[in-house]
């Protein structure tokens, strides 16, 4: 008997692996068919171009060339175009659709801004957000360029005499801002465009964020779809819509939503080599990340301009209170604020009166401050998509920033309570806090990998924390099965018993604290730092062994951590593995030990010395 016991027990392990096999498999399969997707409809495209798209446009031999070169160096002040940006505006000068993907701070509003003051009419400019039409109204005004906004906060003396304007050809106005609602919900500002049209002072209109009009991209927005109607309602103006960030499934809705199936497509490279990625431990003690925040921003940053992004309006005005306290020179942004507030923080962060803004995301969208030379995320974005543009406000100069984040699992389940309900949004969240909690590839290669391109380390040039620390540190793959299975026997004592565990209860359970129904006698207390318990928690959700299941109360969604769809993998054959990155002195016996897990929780690279500030400033490259 004891006989088939044992061959009955092999035959179910090798079935379990045989499932996880298949699933890896399957897994596999649905990404190969989603490239093959992809690979399939830019040949189809390019079969099928018309003529027009064989064009070189990056000549400068077209009639408005010289003008153009000439406003260029008389209005903007620049000698030297960035890549694509020629291309760019020929295409829209001749009178194309034309969709361009370009990195921030490649210069994507140059694209439309210069070819708007050598072209006759107005240029509609569609922007998501007010503070983003404010940051470019203070670069414009500050150029002697007629540019104006119509929104919400408009008065109406003001969007009067805008309207008229419009329709007067002796008007000098050249670039009108609108939301996509004010195209969505108002009559009367549609109707001034028709005739606007019928005048022929409609020159171009320009969608920027253009993902938004995707339900599939990362900030799908309902009044973006209403955009559909431009190209009929108003069919001999070109359309430039304009993105950081769009996958080829997003171009693809894109372009049908806003009827551009013949457009011209230009796509720049997302590697920005001048930016610094760096990942740190974010303490639970809310306190010491303020303090730790506040010693950057006034030695290593000291004078130098910086952002800090946070997940709410509460918590920005809390970090701006703790930073003003600690003696950093800060002003506070987000959308309750009123407009002529935000509008006095932002003038004097570019002046360079006050050096920091502390601020939600509804900063930053097409800021015009070159010299940015820092972005800190004091909280997790939502996606990659997010955390690429909001960190690529630094270095737009091309010199040295730094693009630093303090991670940890606590922001992530409070980013998931709210993104959840998008369609995806938990996929979304994963493959960040997959990028965040990676503590061995190059960070650039993962941003890379995220937007379909191909980087190889050798690309990052020490650009990074991983590959920085690669020369004093090395990786230790581990077996850390026997606390996965302790997690799950955790997991599935609170659901016999209907007390589910948040991350916290499960951790402090973990640690035999917290509620003594939550414990299991049998388990012991892990002798690892609670940081390095919940990496493995991340590891588990990351790989399906754990879930998130939410639950609405009348005040609050929480996050409840349970097993997932793989959890019966947790077998004792089956191993877990885990990454370490410990410093190359360590032995090996000592990496899942206490004094080990401390050196490991440590953000690499985190202390670099004091004199390269001064490189900072200089541009130099540092890494």
């Amino acid at each position: 008997m004891d006989t088939y016991r044992k061959e009955l027990a092999d035959v179910k392990q090798q079935l379990v692996e045989t499932e996880q096999l298949l699933q890896d498999v399957l897994k596999r399969q649905s990404a190969l068919l989603q490239k093959k997707e992809e690979l399939e409809t830019i040949l189809r495209e390019s079969s099928s171009k018309p003529k027009k798209d064989d064009k070189d446009w990056s000549l400068t031999d077209f009639k408005w060339s010289l003008k153009l070169k000439e406003k260029m160096k008389s209005v903007f002040h620049i000698d030297k175009l960035r890549p694509l940006q020629m291309e760019t505006m020929n295409v829209t000068m001749v009178g194309e659709d034309c969709l361009l993907i370009m990195p921030t701070g490649g210069g994507k509003s140059l694209c439309f801004q210069l070819p708007a003051i050598i072209s006759n009419g107005i240029t509609l400019v569609v922007s998501p957000l007010i503070s983003l039409v404010e940051d470019q109204l203070v670069a414009l005004e500050s150029l002697k360029i007629e540019a104006k906004t119509l929104n919400s906060s408009t008065e109406r003396t003001e969007a009067t005499r805008i309207m008229n304007a419009m329709l007067d050809k002796n008007d000098p106005l050249k670039i009108l801002y609108v939301t996509p609602e004010k195209l969505a919900k108002s009559k009367r500002f549609m109707a001034k465009l028709e005739k606007m049209y019928q005048l022929g002072r409609f020159s171009r209109l320009v969608i920027d964020e253009v993902h938004c009009c995707s339900q599939w991209g990362h900030d799908f927005r309902p009044d973006y779809k209403f955009l559909g109607i431009m190209k009929r309602q108003f069919p001999e103006v070109p359309i430039l819509g304009l993105t950081a960030t769009a996958t080829v499934k997003v171009l693809n809705d894109v372009k049908k939503i806003l009827c551009l199936n013949e457009c011209i497509l230009f796509r720049a490279s997302f590697n920005r080599p001048n930016l610094f990625y760096e990942i740190r431990s974010k303490s639970s003690n809310a306190k010491e990340v303020l303090k730790e925040i506040s010693e950057d921003i006034l030695k290593k940053f000291r004078g130098l301009s910086g952002i800090v992004y946070c997940f709410s309006r509460r918590e920005s005005e809390d970090v701006t209170v703790g930073l003003r306290e600690l003696g950093v020179r800060v002003g506070c942004y987000h959308s309750d604020l009123t407009s002529s507030h935000r509008r006095k923080v932002h003038r004097a962060w570019l002046a360079n009166d006050i050096q920091v803004i502390v601020a939600t995301v509804a900063f930053g969208m097409g800021i015009d401050k070159p010299d940015v030379r820092f972005v800190i995320h004091h909280s997790l974005s939502k996606s990659m998509e997010n955390l690429y543009q909001e960190s690529g406000r630094a270095g737009r100069d091309d010199k040295v920033a730094h693009c630093i984040i303090y991670y940890r699992l606590n922001d992530v389940m409070r980013q998931s309570t709210m993104v959840f309900t998008e369609q995806t949004g938990i996929e979304n969240l994963y493959a960040l806090m997959e990028y965040c909690s990676d503590v061995s590839r190059c960070r650039r290669s993962m941003i890379a990998r995220h937007f379909g391109e191909t980087w190889s380390s050798s690309d990052c040039n020490r650009m990074c924390d991983n590959c920085k620390a690669a020369s004093t540190s090395t990786i230790k793959t581990k077996n850390v099965n026997k606390y996965a299975a302790d997690v799950l026997t955790l997991v599935k004592r609170g659901r016999q018993i209907e007390q589910f565990h948040t991350l916290t209860k499960l951790v402090d359970a973990w640690f035999g604290k917290g509620a003594p129904t939550l414990r299991v006698r049998e388990i012991k207390a892990p002798t690892l730092t609670r940081q390095t318990c919940e990496r493995i928690i991340a590891m588990m959700l990351l790989k399906g062994y754990l879930k998130e299941d939410f639950h609405f109360t009348p005040y609050s969604t929480i996050s409840y951590i349970m097993s997932g769809p793989k959890s019966s993998f947790i077998t004792a054959n089956h191993e877990v593995s885990l990454d370490f990155q410990v410093p190359s002195h360590a032995k090996d016996k000592s990496v899942l030990s206490e004094t080990s897990s401390k050196s490991e929780d440590r953000c690499v690279g985190k202390n670099i010395a004091a004199e390269e500030a001064a490189d900072l400033k200089r541009g130099v490259e540092i890494c």
